[in-house]
């Protein structure tokens, strides 16, 4: 375990895998495979007719593979879900867990640029062999759509006067590093919420760099083609935009949360709830593994008919 607990710390790793109610022989899918710990987990409840097929689109995080028949690494983004396992000739699977947001490998990588603590090139990009980077996306983007990321994917109110000064400032010289974006905008933090905020524009723009919010989204709408009845999926949330799109998708079956009704006006869903209230770590984990603190595990069940 001494990879994994290096490259990253999985949250809620007992809550989450005990919600997927695994079957010896069923097939499964962790599609953020990271430090491997979810998968471990699996992998040590499934019997010797089970599979896991699990996704990462960084390179890095092949060095947590285990050698284990039972076991289908994919190197790609989980939105290609349908595509990999239309390819395994899998045409349904039992239950898939999914634990998004950034893995603590990639915030405490000096060389990434996806944390402000490091001064580091501008980069965010989860698969570096390809892609727009950070930095392009600050040099090059217009105020507007600036503005609009960092108000869409960070919910920071002071998008317009953040966006504005990147635009002012990178007419003087291109912003490069993670301290060249803070120099510029930091005076527009309250010292308060300084580092709070500067946390939500780094998340704003790697969840942009990434296409974060297009992804996830394909990947739930495959993930409820894919899964049987019975089967479940679960899903670790760390802020309230991926959240309400997981919440919307276990609800009503799309992303939008757009209520069906059958014709006696019951609600049309391929989903129904396994916990009722979201769960979130306990206090021991919080203080152990800070990531876990704005964490929320959503589970819910394939059901064989609408309700």
């Amino acid at each position: 375990m001494t990879n994994e607990i290096v490259y990253h710390v999985p949250v809620l790793l007992k809550e989450s895998v005990d919600g997927l109610a695994i079957r010896p022989d069923g097939i499964y899918v962790d599609v953020t495979f990271g430090g491997g710990g979810h998968s471990k987990e699996i992998l040590q409840r499934l019997g010797k007719n089970g599979h896991l097929y699990s996704f990462d689109q960084d390179a890095d995080a092949e060095r947590n593979i285990p050698g284990d028949e039972r076991f289908t690494f994919v190197r790609s983004n989980f939105r290609y879900l349908r595509n990999w396992m239309r390819y395994y000739g899998v045409e349904q699977i039992d239950g898939l867990l999914a634990d998004l947001g950034v893995s603590s490998h990639h915030l405490d990588d000096e060389t990434r640029g996806f944390s402000f603590r490091f001064d580091a090139a501008l980069d965010m990009r989860m698969n570096t062999k390809g892609g727009t980077t950070a930095a392009e996306i600050v040099n090059k983007a217009d105020e507007q759509k600036l503005a609009d990321i960092f108000y869409l994917y960070g919910e920071l109110k002071s998008a317009r006067r953040i966006a504005a000064a990147i635009v002012k400032a990178r007419t003087a010289k291109p912003i490069v590093t993670t301290h060249d974006l803070l120099h510029v905008t930091e005076h527009l933090f309250q010292r308060e919420h300084e580092k709070k905020d500067a946390a939500r524009m780094f998340q704003a723009l790697r969840i942009e760099v990434n296409h974060e919010m297009d992804a996830l989204k394909e990947m739930l709408l495959a993930a409820t083609d894919l899964i049987k009845p019975g089967g479940r999926l679960s899903v670790i949330t760390y802020h309230s935009l991926e959240d309400r799109i997981v919440k919307n998708v276990m609800k009503a079956g799309n992303t939008e949360g757009k209520i069906q009704q059958d014709f006696y006006g019951r609600i049309d869903t391929p989903f129904k709830a396994v916990n009722g209230k979201v769960i979130v770590p306990n206090n021991e984990e919080q203080q152990e593994n800070p990531r876990s603190r704005s964490a929320k595990l959503r589970i819910a069940e394939k059901v064989l008919h609408t309700t």
